[in-house]
C-alpha cells in the first residue's frame, strides 16, 4: 500500500465516522412540540393619573379690607355656610348710613314735588297755568323717584359689601393653607385660602384612540379600575369610569378618561398622582410561549410540524405580549403542533422526530 492510498483511507474513515455521528445525533434529537392553548386570560395596563378632589375651589375676597378675624385653621374640616374669615366692615357700614340719609332726602324731595304737582293740577283746571308748565313740574316727580331708587340701590350695595366681609364656606370640606394673617390688608380678589371636598376623588388619565375604541365597543362593561399610589401601594378601593372628554388631543392623539373613587379614609388629596390600572380580559385566547417564536424583519413566526414530521413556518399576529407568552389572533388552531424548544436548530423542510408535551406556560401576569 502506498502512502497516497493510506492518506485517502484515513480521510474516508473520518468522513464516514463524522457522518455516522451526525446521523446518530439527528436520530437522537427529539424536539418537544406543544399544541396552542385556548384559555381565558387577562392583563393589566397602567396609565399615569392626576388626582383631583370632587370639589376644590379658591376662597377669594370680594372686597378690599383688613383681616379682622380668622376663624379656622389650616387642615380644619368645616361645614357649608360656616364663617371662615371676617374683614373690617366699618367703612361699608358708613356707606349704609350715608345711603339711608340720601334715601330720606330723596323721599322728602319726592313728596314735595308730588305736592307741587297736586297744586299745579288745581291751577291747570282753572286755566291759571299752562299745560306745558304742568308737565314740567310733573317731570320733577319722575326725577325724584329715580333719586330714591338710586339711593336704595346704593344702600343695598353697601349692605352686600358688609355681607362680603364675612367669608363663608361654599360646601363641606377641608381648609388648605392660609397665606394672610390677622391684620393683613387684602385687595379685592386676594386669595384667602382654598377648600377641598375629598369625600370622593376624581382620577384623570389619558388613553390612546385604540384603547378608547375598545372600551366604547365593549359597551362599557369593564368600567372598574384600580389605582396605584405614588409609593407603589395599591389603593384599597375600586374606582368606576364615569366619563370621557369629547375630543382627542391633536398633539398626542389621546383622550382623557375620568374615574371616580371613594375616599373614606381621606388618603387621597387634591393634586396627588398615581397610576390607573385597567384589567383587560380575553375569552378563549390562543396562547403561544414566546420561546416558541422568532422574528424576521419585524414579523413574528413560529415553526410547526405536520403529520409526517416536516417543519414549516407560519406568521402570527400577536394581540398583546405579556411576561412569557403571546396572545395571538386565531392564527393557529388547537390541533396544530408548534415546536416549543430548539427552534434555532431547525429550518423549513427539515424532517424531525418530535414529542408532544403539555403547554408549560403561565398566563398569570
Amino acid at each position: 500500500m502506498n502512502m497516497n492510498s493510506l492518506v485517502w483511507g484515513i480521510c474516508i474513515s473520518f468522513v464516514l465516522i463524522s457522518c455516522s455521528d451526525k446521523k446518530v445525533k439527528e436520530e437522537k434529537q427529539t424536539y418537544l412540540v406543544i399544541q396552542p392553548v385556548l384559555k381565558d386570560t387577562s392583563y393589566e395596563i397602567e396609565y399615569a393619573a392626576s388626582i383631583n378632589s370632587f370639589q376644590n375651589v379658591e376662597i377669594r375676597s370680594k372686597v378690599k379690607g383688613f383681616v379682622e378675624e380668622i376663624l379656622v385653621d389650616e387642615g380644619q374640616t368645616v361645614k357649608k355656610g360656616e364663617t371662615l374669615f371676617k374683614l373690617n366692615s366699618k367703612e361699608f357700614e358708613q356707606h349704609v348710613h350715608k345711603a339711608e340719609a340720601v334715601i330720606q332726602s330723596a323721599n322728602a324731595e319726592l313728596r314735595a314735588s308730588e305736592i307741587e304737582v297736586e297744586n299745579t293740577k288745581k291751577l291747570l283746571d282753572k286755566n291759571i297755568v299752562s299745560k306745558s308748565e304742568f308737565d314740567l313740574i310733573s317731570t320733577k316727580v319722575s326725577i325724584n323717584k329715580a333719586k330714591v331708587n338710586e339711593a336704595k340701590v346704593a344702600k343695598e350695595q353697601a349692605l352686600l359689601h358688609i355681607e362680603h366681609t364675612r367669608i363663608k364656606a361654599p360646601f363641606d370640606g377641608v381648609i388648605n393653607r392660609i397665606p394672610n394673617k390677622k391684620g393683613s390688608l387684602i385687595d379685592e380678589g386676594s386669595l384667602l385660602t382654598s377648600i377641598s371636598n375629598n369625600e370622593t376623588i376624581y382620577a384623570y388619565y389619558n388613553v390612546s384612540e385604540i384603547d378608547y375604541l375598545d372600551y366604547i365597543q365593549s359597551n362599557n362593561k369593564n368600567n372598574k379600575v384600580n389605582l396605584t399610589l405614588a409609593n407603589n401601594s395599591v389603593y384599597p378601593h375600586e374606582g368606576t369610569i364615569e366619563t370621557t372628554e369629547t375630543e382627542f388631543n391633536k398633539e398626542t392623539g389621546n383622550i382623557a378618561f375620568r374615574a371616580k373613587f371613594p375616599n373614606p379614609e381621606k388618603i387621597l388629596k387634591e393634586g396627588a398622582t398615581g397610576k390607573i390600572i385597567v384589567k383587560k380580559q380575553f375569552k378563549n385566547a390562543v396562547i403561544i410561549p414566546q420561546k416558541s417564536t422568532f422574528e424576521v424583519q419585524g414579523n413574528i413566526y413560529i415553526y410547526l410540524v405536520d403529520k409526517k414530521g416536516i417543519v414549516y413556518s407560519k406568521k402570527i399576529n400577536p394581540i398583546i405580549r405579556l411576561n412569557n407568552f403571546f396572545v395571538i389572533d386565531k392564527d393557529v388552531n388547537k390541533d396544530d403542533k408548534v415546536i416549543f424548544e430548539g427552534i434555532q436548530n431547525v429550518k423549513v423542510g427539515d424532517k424531525i422526530a418530535f414529542q408532544l408535551v403539555e403547554n408549560p406556560i403561565n398566563t398569570k401576569k
